[in-house]
């Protein structure tokens, strides 16, 4: 073993202490950032280029920094974003989301299918689709300028079209003609505050958390957007807590012009997120 594995060794430990939740792909991670190389060569890195600028940033994380805030970047099914602070940190939850909106949109099949993605954050869900939906036209919008800094230079270079704004009123040029809304709101009930893990509640942003009491509030409101946006027969899909799972779909009614409202699970076989269609004339 070479001195740096030594090292990731200690820091693994340092980091399950101090509760991080995958303190050895975290402590790997950092190595590799730190020293230049993939995880898969740490074993290559030389005693003597050791750099003992490691234990910086394995302080930083054992204080619940997140990881993505310090490498500056997040990796996303097939995209590698930069984030940072004022941005929500795209999460390994949100990519079974994005699987299902593609095999939805692949469906319908619509030569150039349009598609909005509500509260973008750092551009992930909308990257993801326009990256594997080659025809598809994108659209997105995120109402925080301090998020609108790292998604601007996520999408900069893509066909997304980007928008800063309120998604409950955004696109009104779009009215009736998007195949498929598709959101990953903030969905945390404000008092669940407590509970939230540290990476998220001290870092990510407020804005992109916490939406009223039970933490429906946003999504209420984005089933009226979606239900103005969509063509009849178009998709809506929307994440939602584990904990949230029954209660996302009672809000896409028939009475309010939805059919076929489901909730869905991630890949750990928890309540993801939520599906309707908005009905036929």
């Amino acid at each position: 073993m070479n001195l740096l594995l030594a090292e990731v060794a200690q820091a693994t430990q340092r980091l399950a202490d101090a509760g991080v939740p995958s303190p050895r792909n975290d402590a790997e991670e950092l190595a590799a950032f730190v020293h230049g190389v993939k995880r898969g060569a740490l074993h290559s890195v030389k005693d003597s280029d050791f750099d003992a600028r490691y234990w910086e940033v394995i302080a930083r994380r054992e204080q619940r920094e997140p990881l993505q805030h310090i490498t500056g970047r997040a990796y996303f099914r097939y995209l590698e974003l930069q984030v940072g602070p004022g941005v929500f940190v795209p999460r390994p939850e949100t990519e079974s989301v994005v699987g299902w909106a593609i095999d939805a949109v692949r469906a319908m099949d619509v030569v150039e299918p349009c598609i909005v993605d509500l509260c973008t954050g750092s551009g992930a869900i909308a990257l993801a689709l326009a990256q594997e939906v080659p025809r598809s036209r994108v659209h997105a919008v995120e109402l925080s300028e301090d998020a609108l800094v790292w998604t601007r230079k996520n999408v900069s270079g893509s066909r997304v079209d980007l928008r800063q704004g309120d998604a409950l009123a955004a696109f009104p040029d779009l009215d009736g003609q998007v195949d498929l809304v598709i959101s990953n709101p903030p969905y945390i009930p404000l008092t669940e505050w407590e509970y939230v893990a540290p990476e998220a509640r001290d870092y990510d942003p407020e804005l992109a958390l916490f939406s009223g009491e039970d933490g429906l509030d946003l999504i209420r409101g984005i089933e009226r957007t979606a239900h103005r946006l969509l063509r009849p027969g178009g998709v809506v899909v929307i994440e939602h807590a584990d904990t949230q799972g029954g209660q996302v779909p009672w809000i896409f009614t028939e009475e309010r012009g939805w059919a076929d409202a489901a909730d869905h699970p991630d890949l750990n076989n928890r309540p993801r997120f939520a599906t309707a269609r908005k009905a036929l004339p």
